[in-house]
């Protein structure tokens, strides 16, 4: 197979236009179409069909595109591996973190990393798709995520829960009061939740529909830390698993209201496959519990 015909099939498709991939590549355009036609001779199939001036894959063109892409990530990978080993300094390992997992959390898999072996680590924050092409990309090594990740972005990940505990309601040491009447007391107190991106939000707006409980939203924020900063200041009341605010309990800084029954935040520890596996990543994802 001629890899340059392969790269240019894998451009044109990512660009759905010859014209654009041209300009992509710095090539003629005349010129990419004859390499296109040349590649589909080679292997005796038709990868695209024109609708309205556009480029669209045949069947056939999306199962070539998806072959095409995991040969260049390889590649990819094998010139980062190959750098890696020629380096006779620190492994690597890069760990990616929803910004809604608390950063003590992350701190544990940095020091789970560095009893395995002295490495090199970077830590990056994000949203979950974001991150999740990242894992896939082989730039990220594991992600922590509080939900599992959908089908849609499954394929070739793998995933391990790593913690499960219990949600409640925290606050101001001013609403102790509150306890005494849980939960009827949440009814249209201001309340500081995480956005739409977290499954704790969906929980917590079906755990309130189903006792009939009228939510006041005062802030939304996927950042723990600010959720926390808001909480401690007594600006609203904040639900989290225990983990999460362990240190602005023991500090009196927040109190714990009440438990939400049947509300557990789980986290999640996911992967991606490779054929050459980063050794420290594989040792985490077997053996790292919070």
């Amino acid at each position: 197979m001629n890899y340059h015909h392969l790269f240019y099939f894998k451009t044109i498709a990512e660009e759905e236009s010859v014209s654009k991939a041209a300009k992509k590549l710095r090539l003629g355009q005349p010129t990419l179409s004859a390499q296109l036609r040349q590649f589909e001779d080679a292997i005796g199939i038709k990868l695209f069909e024109r609708h309205h001036k556009k480029l669209i894959l045949t069947e056939q063109g999306k199962v070539a595109l998806d072959y095409s892409k995991n040969i260049f990530r390889m590649g990819d990978e094998m010139v980062e591996v190959l750098n890696d080993r020629a380096r006779p300094a620190r492994h690597s390992l890069c760990v990616a973190a929803l910004d809604s997992v608390p950063k003590q959390l992350v701190l544990q898999i940095a020091q789970a990393a560095l009893k395995i072996e002295p490495c090199q680590i970077t830590l990056i924050e994000g949203r979950m798709d974001e991150l999740l092409r990242e894992l896939s990309a082989h730039r990220v090594d594991l992600l922590l995520s509080n939900f599992v990740p959908n089908s849609m972005h499954s394929k070739g990940l793998f995933h391990r829960s790593v913690a499960k505990n219990r949600v409640s309601f925290y606050g101001a040491p001013k609403y102790k009061k509150l306890r005494t009447d849980f939960p009827k007391c949440l009814d249209s107190k201001p309340l500081i939740l995480p956005t739409y991106d977290s499954k704790l939000r969906y929980d917590v707006e079906h755990w309130a529909a189903r006792n009939k409980i009228t939510l006041d939203i005062l802030v939304e924020s996927q950042d723990i830390g600010v959720k926390k900063l808001m909480a401690v200041s007594g600006l609203g009341l904040l639900p989290a698993a225990a983990h999460t605010v362990t240190r602005q309990v023991l500090a009196g800084d927040l109190i714990e209201i009440g438990k939400i029954d049947g509300v557990d935040e789980e986290l999640i520890l996911v992967s991606a496959e490779r054929k050459i596996e980063n050794r420290i990543a594989k040792e985490i994802m077997r053996t790292f519990r919070i």
